[in-house]
């Protein structure tokens, strides 16, 4: 049964809006969430006074001073004034739990037309002071000194894997290489994303003066990049007549996990394999019927570990996705076309939002460099801290 049959009405995404992604110093988060909604609002074919509601995805966590920026977006245009804005924050899932709380509100019948935005700016900011706020998402770390950030929270990750599982047929290290190098691939195709060069598997796999151990056994390709970047979304419960066919939301899943480490299993990504089976169920689904997916590969051993939560693999069999080609653009499942976060960046209050219009130009055939032979139907899984605020969303061409 998909969402369409359970609630009886469509939810679909009419207009879209993308900024590039990378060190934006001529931007401000202001001027960011002005342009992205404004390409949002303009695509969709409406006027701003027909939007009901804004959600703002935000993580922020101190990393700038102003903390309130649920209504910058009203700064798109006068018709605005009066409309209610909330801002959301769930980590970096903050962009994906907006879309669900826009989906929510038109499920709800208090809203037929929702504007989402997902917006960061961190370039600005120290690196002392981006690592202690991303560590604010993390139940032991947070206030702590950490000379490796988050990047030592999925080295441990990985560490755990590797004395559980192995990996497969070569080194843990060349698996993650060879995720980090297609993902680089891919990134050359997308003209948002932060680092478009293709470093190959040999650069990728081996530690180097450009490009050092962080935190055994990651790499610095390992690691998505500190990023600026925003985007949007309108969401309606039918079609406005914009410059691009809607794309329908089938389904979609959240689940939250315990959030001290003592009480989850480093490997098992409990509540992200629940939220893929929670959206895959609403949408009536099953993984097969997939063309393509965009997950969240804040660390390659992240996106290692969703090739096993989505059921793709087997637990402990997730390289076999990539030393097979399954998740390569000509495979059975292309993942993180986009290039991910690896390569897109990582805004981390926009990287949910993001990942839903990436998807959707795919599936509207206007994705350009970055197009796939038309696919049909796509997921979405975006998270926040080491598996604990999960979201997945299934998207379909109309």
């Amino acid at each position: 049964m998909s969402l369409r049959e359970q609630f009886g009405k469509d939810i679909l995404l009419t207009g879209w809006g993308h900024s590039k992604f990378g060190k934006l110093t001529e931007e401000t988060l202001e001027s960011l969430i002005v342009q992205v909604a404004t390409d949002a609002i303009t695509t969709a074919g409406i006027e701003p006074g027909q939007i009901d509601e804004i959600y703002l995805g935000q993580f922020n966590s101190g990393m700038m001073p102003l903390a309130f920026t649920s209504s910058l977006a009203l700064q798109v245009s006068e018709e605005l004034a009066g409309v209610p804005a909330t801002r959301v924050e769930n980590a970096c899932a903050s962009g994906s739990a907006a879309v669900q709380q826009g989906a929510k509100a038109l499920l709800a019948g208090t809203a037929k037309t929702v504007l989402v935005i997902g917006a960061e700016k961190m370039t600005h900011a120290g690196a002392d002071v981006v690592g202690a706020a991303l560590l604010g998402a993390d139940y032991d770390m947070a206030g702590q000194t950490s000379t490796t950030g988050f990047t030592g929270l999925f080295a441990d990750v990985a560490k755990h894997y590797e004395k559980r599982y192995g990996a497969g047929t070569g080194s843990l290290g060349d698996v993650l290489g060879s995720i980090a190098a297609k993902n680089h691939r891919n990134g050359v195709d997308n003209p948002y994303a932060q680092l478009r060069k293709d470093l190959g598997e040999e650069f990728c796999r081996t530690v180097s003066e450009k490009n050092p151990m962080v935190a055994d056994p990651l790499r610095r390709t390992d690691c998505s990049p500190v990023s600026d970047g925003a985007a949007a979304i309108i969401l309606t419960t039918g079609p406005t007549g914009g410059a691009n066919s809607p794309v329908r939301l089938a389904g979609f899943g959240q689940a939250n996990d315990f959030f001290p480490a003592a009480r989850r299993d480093p490997t098992a990504f409990a509540a992200t394999r629940l939220s893929w089976q929670r959206a895959l169920g609403m949408a009536g689904v099953e993984l097969a019927e997939l063309d393509f997916a965009e997950v969240h590969d804040c660390f390659t051993i992240a996106e290692l570990l969703m090739y096993e939560a989505m059921g793709l693999t087997e637990p402990g069999q997730g390289s076999r996705a990539i030393e097979e080609g399954w998740v390569y653009k000509d495979g059975k499942l292309p993942i993180n076309v986009s290039g991910g976060l690896k390569a897109k960046g990582h805004p981390v209050g926009a990287t949910g939002v993001s990942q839903h219009v990436v998807a959707a130009m795919q599936l509207t055939g206007s994705a350009g460099a970055m197009q796939l032979p038309s696919p049909r139907r796509a997921a979405v899984q975006n998270m926040g801290g080491v598996g604990i605020a999960n979201y997945v969303s299934v998207l379909e061409a109309v």
